[in-house]
């Protein structure tokens, strides 16, 4: 049986916020309150095989960049561990690590603020590849050039700064640095979303072209059904950090189980004409400083009980592949 290429068991992650000023003052007359912890993932267990896209959809506030942020290795799980082909990457020895490290690269939502405007395209992309001795100082403008076309930019943009392109070539600039360093694994943290909609299928016919010319896996997150659904092999739905549901993407449109997939899928916008019932998701998602107790989507759903109320339901099994956390699942 192959290893997935990475797998991610029971991650949480947690964040303390600093004290306010009145916390502070708070404090000095013995009136002190414990520090806010914000609750970004709790208990998520996902895996990537070679060559596979898992996309990971949730509404803002869910935990997906959090995710997506750990699998690249920027953010440190509070508890959990994380396997890079079988292997817990804390126990990797240095050289491993490194090429863990170099195999997951992350493509963030906004191009202009991931790009350094003091930088030439030239150095955004060659620099990495030079640092980590892929290629000499001498092969760069070749090597940078070969990454461009590859993206669909003339190798000519390679002297110009990021500020001269447009929205669309700055996404491009972003995946050919990712890809600079021979990665296995890109992170594409809602990587279209702040593009218009005709180059975001652009950019989206260009991850499935670099997909099938490099063998690479894709963690898509996105807050976008109709993407993934062209996009994913497998789809899981995040919610107030825990994932809800699990299953191949056909699976998941064809057949959702849990309350809160059937509500994101009612609400996807379609072409085809005529009378279309939406599915009305009431109040916005809870502050991750205080999740409901129970089942985190227990206050949105039509038909939560006392026991959602008390009790989390666990991921589990409602058909072939497919998992789900719901108690009407009994």
């Amino acid at each position: 049986m192959t290893l997935p290429l990475i797998a991610a068991h029971s991650i949480s992650k947690t964040f303390t916020q600093a004290p306010d000023l009145a916390t502070k003052l708070a404090g000095l007359v013995g009136a002190g309150a414990e520090p806010s912890k914000v609750h970004a993932l709790d208990d998520v267990s996902l895996s990537i095989d070679a060559g596979e896209v898992l996309g990971l959809v949730g509404e803002s506030g869910s935990g997906k960049s959090t995710f997506g942020r750990i699998i690249a290795d920027i953010w440190q799980p509070t508890k959990g561990e994380l396997h890079f082909e079988g292997q817990d990457r804390r126990t990797l020895d240095p050289l491993a690590k490194r090429q863990a490290d170099l195999a997951v690269q992350m493509v963030f939502q906004d191009p202009m603020s991931s790009l350094n405007p003091r930088m030439r395209v030239n150095d955004i992309i060659g620099e990495a590849p030079i640092y980590h001795g892929l290629i000499s100082a001498r092969e760069q403008t070749d090597y940078v050039g070969q990454l461009l076309d590859k993206v669909g930019l003339d190798r000519s943009y390679a002297n110009r700064f990021p500020h001269q392109f447009s929205g669309g070539q700055r996404a491009r600039i972003g995946i050919a640095r990712a890809l600079a360093v021979k990665p296995r694994l890109i992170v594409a943290d809602e990587a279209i979303a702040a593009l218009d909609v005709s180059i975001q299928a652009q950019v989206i016919n260009l991850f499935m072209q670099l997909r099938e010319e490099f063998g690479l896996a894709y963690l898509f997150i996105s807050h976008d059904l109709g993407v993934v659904r062209h996009l994913a092999h497998r789809v899981a739905i995040l919610y107030l950090g825990r994932v809800v549901e699990l299953a191949k993407a056909d699976e998941v449109f064809a057949r959702p189980n849990h309350p809160y997939t059937q509500a994101l899928l009612a609400n996807m916008p379609r072409v085809e004409s005529g009378k279309h019932k939406f599915a009305v998701l009431e109040g916005e998602i809870p502050s991750p400083l205080h999740p409901p107790t129970g089942c985190h989507f227990h206050p949105r759903c039509p038909m939560a009980s006392e026991l959602c109320r008390q009790q989390a339901p666990k991921l589990k099994s409602v058909a072939p592949g497919h998992m789900s956390a719901c108690h009407l699942n009994g």
